[in-house]
């Protein structure tokens, strides 16, 4: 019921998830496992989060991503039942699809990306998602909504897409870009129109956090 893709973006080091279902609130489960300087987990199909967390866990203690599959697949309950996809801090990727992944399913990877779907409406999604990921010169959140726009052009899941998420982390303990549509009858139509308007605020956030002597203003009262 879901495609993503992981990613580490060569030029800047940031490290990032996007992710879309037929499900609602698909980032809540599958899209916020990315650290800072780790790497970023991709867990989904019949989801177990606890995967995202571990996975990073063992990124952080410097396992790479083929041993971080082969150690989520060896701890966590029911790995018949998983898909996951690892990108570790040098840009290396593995994946793991269970004997009971749902529904058409497949993954590819590339220059330090992978993508994964099940219940496709064709296997040649995960590719194209790398395809449109390589080959866009811009920032990583970018690169990151072209591969889900990608996707679905490529024909997306067997039942239409509800919910997405963008979630991307450069340099800090925080993201510096997490945003989702939880239910929507075109999600990723909808999550690219919160990026664009975000994508010019976005720097600003995070120089408020970190010294906002330098920040410009709000210009608006109230403003976050």
């Amino acid at each position: 019921m879901t495609f993503s893709l992981v990613a580490r973006c060569r030029a800047s080091g940031m490290f990032g998830v996007a992710v879309t279902s037929s499900s609602p609130c698909v980032a809540a489960r599958c899209g916020v496992w990315a650290r800072a300087g780790v790497g970023a987990v991709a867990t989904q199909n019949v989801t177990d989060p606890r995967l995202g967390h571990l996975g990073l866990t063992l990124l952080a203690q410097g396992f790479g991503a083929s041993a971080v599959i082969a150690q989520l697949v060896e701890a966590g309950a029911h790995p018949d039942h998983r898909q996951l996809a690892v990108v570790d801090p040098d840009g290396r990727t593995a994946h793991h699809s269970g004997a009971k992944t749902l529904g058409r399913h497949a993954v590819s990877e590339g220059d330090g990306c992978v993508a994964a779907g099940n219940l496709l409406a064709n296997p040649s999604v995960p590719e194209a998602m790398v395809a449109a990921f390589e080959t866009a010169p811009a920032h990583l959140a970018e690169r990151l909504m072209l591969a889900l726009e990608a996707g679905l052009r490529a024909g997306g899941e067997a039942s239409p897409v509800r919910s997405a998420g963008l979630y991307v982390v450069d340099r800090h303990v925080f993201p510096i870009c997490d945003l989702r549509v939880d239910w929507h009858d075109e999600p990723i139509a909808e999550l690219r129109r919160v990026w664009e308007v975000y994508e010019p605020q976005m720097a600003d956030y995070v120089l408020r956090a970190i010294d906002p002597t330098q920040a410009p203003s709000y210009g608006v009262a109230g403003d976050p």
